[in-house]
């Protein structure tokens, strides 16, 4: 993950490394992202791995539906 100060400096960057521009999400996003992917107990004996339609349907509730983030 990287972080930029603005849509431009996005820009700037891939072009610097001739890298195609990927999927970007707000600090907030990120935030929501990680509280829900990392916030189940791992340790917790009812403790399962998301599944593909699992994690599919959490990047669509935080409104994550490009198709960088379709995981099939």
């Amino acid at each position: 993950m990287l972080l930029f100060r603005s849509e431009e400096h996005i820009d700037h960057w891939c072009s610097d490394w001739q890298m195609p521009r990927g999927a970007t999400l707000s600090l907030e996003t990120a935030w929501r992202l990680a509280k829900a992917w990392y916030g189940p107990d791992r340790r917790e004996p009812s403790w399962r791995r998301r599944t593909l339609e699992d994690a599919e349907a959490l990047f669509a509730e935080l409104g994550l539906v490009s198709p960088f983030w379709s995981l099939r």
